[in-house]
């Protein structure tokens, strides 16, 4: 068997800094039952408290964990111990044809996938008729949810009305209630992403100097959002779908797969995963090596449930993708996927960020609503200003680093002093690094 996958990369898909911790305490093979695998799988039995091992199993090309163990967390400090025995002791597993119990597994997952496959085929077999009933349905399930949204926004109008009318000084005096509560009202109306973004713009008010053309900025984007909403019929079919989107509108996965695909050998430049309500998301970012195009996985899950497309960052695939509508899409899903899981051998950067911003402001223009712009940049490095963090390139650029961003010591110590490629999140102010690359390879920042 041959592997590809580094330690960072592996411990990098440990959902918490425990799981990585006791999954590393897990790589004697003196602790194993029975190890065994071959090009498609690893698996394994550890012995755990009760009398019957738990049953480890790991697919390669994605890479997919199981576990009998009853831990809740994905993957658990099992799949970790031996994922790491396969990258760095990958002689103590002998080849060998897959037990029942992980052939059965595998054949399951094969047999999900195919339906998967047969269900985007079906959709496009369809009688004319089948079709035509059921977007009568959408369109009938479509116009009421429209007329609640468009109440919600119309109250939303209302409310912005009164807060400028007031002034923006008496904000600052407002508890968290104040918009917790305009944000429940478009909740109700359906319009969860407009009430995303008034949530977001609870903690400016105390986030200190210049809060004021921070506030009135995302005020002007919600505001252009109600106008847009309202004018939705005269706009083009892909800026209503970031106006819709914008809102809080979803797309079905079936129609977004079923429609052209841009296949290329995809980079994991970085993942951002944090909770959002009682969700945790995970942002996957992709550069395509051939086409040079971004694009964005979301993966949600609640809590106890599992994440779907596991990628580590630092490595690299063979798929067809299938974007999202909009003027400037990167929201994706996987369409189909060919090779396995290979690490990463080139991180394409912007040249400095003189470049970097360019291609933001170009992306901006087709989508204000953005919420974030995949950032590579490089080569840089971290300095302090005053009480904050920024990158800063050869040119004398700066780029400030997001509050969110708790590591620019790791920053600074990968580094050692030398520049490095930096990639991250920028939202128009700040930059949230997510990862670091090397002449040795991709680096995760937690």
């Amino acid at each position: 068997m041959t592997q590809t996958w580094t330690t960072q990369q592996i411990l990098a898909l440990a959902p918490d800094p425990a799981s990585a911790k006791a999954g590393q305490g897990l790589t004697n093979p003196g602790k194993w039952v029975s190890l065994g695998g071959n090009a498609e799988a690893v698996w394994g039995e550890c012995q755990g408290s009760g009398k019957k091992p738990y049953e480890v199993q790991i697919e390669l090309a994605e890479p997919a964990f199981q576990c009998s163990c009853p831990s809740r967390k994905f993957p658990c400090k099992h799949g970790i111990g031996l994922f790491l025995i396969y990258a760095n002791n990958n002689a103590a597993i002998p080849e060998a044809g897959p037990p029942a119990w992980v052939a059965e597994w595998l054949g399951k997952r094969e047999a999900k996938a195919e339906k998967k496959r047969e269900a985007v085929k079906a959709d496009t077999k369809k009688s004319p008729e089948e079709p035509a009933r059921a977007e009568a349905e959408q369109n009938k399930r479509t116009a009421q949810r429209d007329k609640k949204v468009q109440k919600g926004l119309e109250d939303l109008a209302l409310w912005l009305h009164d807060l400028i009318r007031q002034g923006l000084a008496a904000v600052q005096s407002r508890p968290h209630k104040f918009w917790d509560d305009a944000a429940a009202r478009l909740v109700d109306a359906q319009a969860p992403g407009a009430a995303r973004m008034l949530r977001e713009m609870a903690s400016i008010p105390a986030s200190g100097v210049g809060w004021q053309e921070r506030l009135l900025e995302r005020l002007g984007l919600l505001t252009l959002l109600l106008e847009a909403y309202g004018r939705l019929d005269t706009l083009s079919p892909p800026v209503q779908a970031d106006v819709r989107d914008a809102v809080g509108w979803s797309v079905r996965q079936e129609s977004v797969l079923a429609g052209p695909g841009t296949a290329d050998l995809w980079l994991v430049l970085g993942q951002h995963t944090y909770e959002e309500e009682q969700f945790r998301v995970q942002r996957t970012w992709l550069r395509g090596q051939r086409t040079g195009r971004s694009a964005l996985l979301m993966s949600f899950n609640r809590q106890g449930q599992v994440l779907e497309n596991l990628l580590a960052s630092g490595t690299c695939f063979e798929a067809e993708l299938a974007f999202f509508p909009g003027a400037f899409p990167l929201r994706a899903l996987i369409k189909e996927r060919w090779e396995a899981t290979l690490p990463l051998t080139d991180f394409p950067v912007y040249s400095d960020i003189t470049a970097l911003l360019s291609a933001y402001s170009d992306a901006v223009a087709c989508n204000p609503w953005l919420p974030a712009f995949p950032a590579a940049c490089g080569p840089v490095v971290p300095v302090r200003q005053g009480d904050r963090w920024a990158v800063q390139d050869a040119e004398g650029a700066l780029l400030p680093l997001s509050r969110q961003f708790r590591q620019a010591w790791k920053l600074q110590a990968i580094g050692g002093g030398r520049p490095v490629a930096v990639f991250g999140e920028w939202d128009g102010a700040y930059l949230l690094p997510v990862s670091v690359w090397l002449e040795n390879g991709l680096i995760p920042l937690a």
